[in-house]
Formats: structure tokens, sequence, C-alpha cells
């Protein structure tokens, strides 16, 4: 795919704001026809510009959740530890999300846990057996005080 113009920006802008917008809606947002507007998302999730859409849950609200914070150090940090690890932690479905990091850790790592007894077992079965780790350190979560995007005002 060629590089992202003003359109297919707008496009990830909306998106972002709501996955759930309709086309129709999102095309005439953008100044362009359904057709092209779709032919478009289409493209940038071939190109995984756009790798999914997701929904984001007030766990106040549906289940009693604790985000936990990971650091994660490795022992090295050339390629391929760096593609170990990464491949690694991709298999592991309870890591929400995983960030590639510069400062004092390698990588951050969020996990969404029930209770203490839950993470301590993140920790020996997953946590601590990923390739190349070091050290890790975690902090649990208060409360979450913004997870949502901004609604975009018509």
């Amino acid at each position: 795919m060629a590089a992202l113009d003003t359109v297919d920006r707008n496009i990830l802008r909306l998106l972002r704001l709501d996955a759930r917008m309709s086309n129709a809606a999102l095309a005439t947002e953008v100044g362009l026809s359904p057709s092209a507007c779709l032919r478009r998302i289409r493209l940038m999730e071939k190109a995984g510009i756009i790798r999914g859409y997701t929904a984001l849950v007030d766990t106040g609200n549906a289940e009693a959740t604790i985000a936990v914070i990971i650091n994660i150090t490795l022992e090295r940090q050339t390629e391929d530890h760096l593609d170990r690890f990464e491949a690694a932690v991709r298999r592991h479905p309870e890591i929400r999300e995983c960030f590639l990091m510069t400062g004092g850790s390698d990588y951050l790592l969020r996990v969404e846990v029930t209770n203490a007894g839950d993470f301590e077992r993140i920790h020996k079965e997953i946590l601590s057996t990923l390739p190349g780790v070091q050290r890790i350190h975690s902090s649990f979560s208060i409360r979450n005080v913004l997870a949502t995007r901004a609604k975009l005002r018509r």
C-alpha cells in the first residue's frame, strides 16, 4: 500500500473514535462514496495498518478485574532476543498489551487478573517462562481513570 494520504488518516481518526460507525456515515464524513471508503478500509486492513477492532469494556460494570502493569527487562537486547520474546508473548492471550519501551525496562505488558492468586498463576506459568527475561517488576492498578476515546462532536 502506498503512503497514507489525508483521507486515509481521517478514516483512521474516525475509526479510532468510533469503530462501529457505519461505512455510509464514515464515507460522508471523509467525502467519499461508500464503495471508495470501504475499498480504502480493506486496503488498510490487508496492509496491516488496521489490525483489528475491539470493544472497550467498563470492567467495573462487566467483570471484576485488576489491571497489572509489568515491566520486563531482558538479559540482552539483540534482535534475536527481542524476536523470541515477542513471539512468546503473542502466544499468551492473558497478555493484553505489550509495548517495546525506551528507558529503564525493555517491555511494558498489561494483563488483567481477578485476584492475587490469578496473577501468581500468570507469573509462574507465563511471565517467568518467557525467553530471555532478566527482571520482572509488576504494579497493580487501583482503578482505571481513562480507557475510552472521546466521541467525535458532530
